[in-house]
């Protein structure tokens, strides 16, 4: 194990952790949009999940128009949210379900509202003009290089009170900040400790990789000429120089010696992009960086397969120097994994499966908002869209909306017991139909057996944090090794809509810990999957 000794292992190796998209959590004042008080009031539902922490999305003053990851003041909690006194109590809340707080940090960028940036346009010689990227156009009126957001078009908007372009990687209402300032390190570590000292134990820390550009603003690469399909300016090009430069290290390290002084905190940094497994090795490496970092292995992909679940295990060996990651199947800006990976047929067994497997593998697994519940993705008509990126690429974007429709609590209330008025996102039928009144009443649902599994995996010592050995990974089976301190359990999927012969030389003694779709050591069902107990091993 890396930073920790087994036997002084921190509580985040390993804990489950829930994400809430407060949008769409719970509604506490009837004006069709989640809270703080509408999280605090149904915090018990995640309690009893088992989980350890909960990662909470932006909840900050903001314009909206990133839906909160554009912050203009980063100290305080947006009116639609409620108030700095909501969160407290939230916390205080948490604490009584022995829950973690984790908040979101955006450090890449901030909105055009807020007062850094309000001054830093006002002219060139303004105590925060270099507080954000600003350049002057090339010869003929054009921006300073060819570098393209993420969300369409150049990543550079003409400013006229400067006469300079500035820098968005996203929109062009989310400005970079220039993160190479030390002012502005120093500013952005004064959030971080702003929030510890309201005691969250945490951060998610919202891409991360984009909070450093190459300085001399060279042109990115073109990127190779594939087949896929490009539906972004963006995807023409490699990203070399509009994000991840080197000295980003450095703050990094100054922002963990932070998080590290207060204890029993965790550091997790989001990642995304084409070298982000390299960068997330990066971001943890060594006691001095990061506690962990997920990225987007299995949010976007279009099947879940044995090889990639084993491509991603073996990418983070348990040996020294190497980071702990974290895995997520769903969250709020990727679409339901079951609209992706299954049939509708197969809906509820490939749900078990699933659940199964995210809590088999070595790191920590977040459970999105409603994953418990088995919700699928909701068409949004073009006329209700919220999402900026899906209106600007209509339709060949996939909405993010269609993942962040409101939790449904009651199935037979027509806005699913999340709000008295109208949500701010339509609810589904098919999602209504998954409330989860529905399955605190069915013993057999997919709610009380991520509890169950939960409960179980949190109980064993090598489903938590130890190694991970690929045993089988081929078209249908795959089979993983946890094992720690000469103890060890033995995964077991089927991955597939046929039963399966046992996979040959796996053992079928052991005491089963826990099965689904009535798969039995020997026995692998469509889409089975068995925990089996191995006992001690060399």
């Amino acid at each position: 194990m890396t930073k920790e000794t087994i036997s002084n292992a921190p509580w985040w190796r390993g804990a489950a952790i829930y994400q809430i998209y407060p949008r769409s959590f719970a509604d506490s004042n009837g004006d069709g949009i989640g809270d703080l008080k509408g999280i605090a009031a149904r915090l018990d539902h995640v309690a009893r999940l088992g989980v350890e922490a909960v990662w909470i999305s932006p909840f900050y003053a903001s314009p909206m128009a990133d839906f909160g990851y554009d912050i203009s003041d980063y100290c305080a909690v947006d009116p639609m949210f409620g108030t700095l006194e909501d969160f407290d109590a939230l916390v205080t809340r948490a604490k009584e379900l022995n829950l973690k707080i984790i908040i979101d940090q955006v450090y890449a960028h901030t909105s055009d509202r807020h007062p850094w940036f309000a001054e830093s346009r006002t002219s060139r010689d303004n105590p925060r003009a270099d507080w954000y990227v600003w350049a002057d156009p090339k010869a003929d009126g054009t921006p300073p290089n060819n570098w393209q957001s993420i969300f369409g078009g150049p990543a550079w908007r003409w400013d006229a009170r400067r006469g300079q372009y500035y820098m968005h990687n996203f929109l062009a209402e989310q400005p970079q900040l220039n993160c190479h300032n030390p002012e502005v390190q120093d500013a952005l570590l004064g959030v971080a400790k702003f929030w510890l000292d309201r005691g969250v134990s945490g951060f998610r820390i919202d891409a991360l990789n984009h909070a450093m550009h190459d300085p001399l603003l060279r042109d990115n690469p073109a990127a190779s000429d594939d087949t896929r399909v490009r539906t972004r300016p963006y995807d023409f090009q490699v990203q070399v120089y509009n994000q991840s430069h080197p000295d980003l290290f450095g703050f990094i390290e100054r922002l963990q010696a932070l998080i590290a002084s207060y204890p029993g905190t965790f550091s997790l940094a989001e990642v995304g992009g084409a070298r982000a497994g390299e960068e997330m090795k990066t971001f943890t490496q060594g006691p001095d960086r990061l506690d962990s970092a997920y990225g987007f292995d299995f949010l976007y992909a279009e099947n879940l397969t044995p090889r990639r679940i084993a491509a991603a295990q073996d990418y983070w060996p348990d040996e020294a120097d190497v980071g702990w990651p974290s895995w997520a199947f769903e969250n709020h800006d990727a679409p339901r994994a079951l609209s992706r990976w299954c049939a509708p047929e197969d809906i509820d067994a490939f749900a078990r499966m699933k659940t199964m497997l995210l809590l088999s593998l070595r790191g920590n697994p977040i459970l999105f908002q409603g994953e418990e519940l088995g919700l699928l993705q909701d068409e949004i008509p073009f006329e209700m869209l919220r999402d900026p990126e899906a209106i600007a690429n209509w339709p060949l974007t996939l909405s993010r909306d269609g993942v962040r429709t409101p939790l449904p609590w009651l199935a037979q209330d027509e806005h699913g017991g999340f709000t008295a008025a109208t949500p701010w996102l339509p609810m589904s039928a098919q999602n209504l139909a998954r409330a989860v009144d529905r399955q605190e009443a069915d013993p057999d649902s997919l709610l009380h057996l991520t509890r169950r599994l939960v409960a179980l995996r949190s109980g064993n010592a090598s489903l938590r944090r130890g190694s991970c050995e690929v045993v089988v990974a081929d078209e249908t089976h795959l089979v993983l090794r946890r094992a720690l301190d000469g103890q060890s359990v033995l995964t077991v999927f089927n991955m597939g809509p046929q039963a399966t012969p046992w996979p040959a030389g796996v053992p079928t003694t052991g005491e089963a810990l826990a099965a689904v779709n009535d798969a039995e050591a020997g026995t692998l069902p469509a889409w089975g999957g068995i925990w089996i107990i191995e006992g001690e091993t060399a």
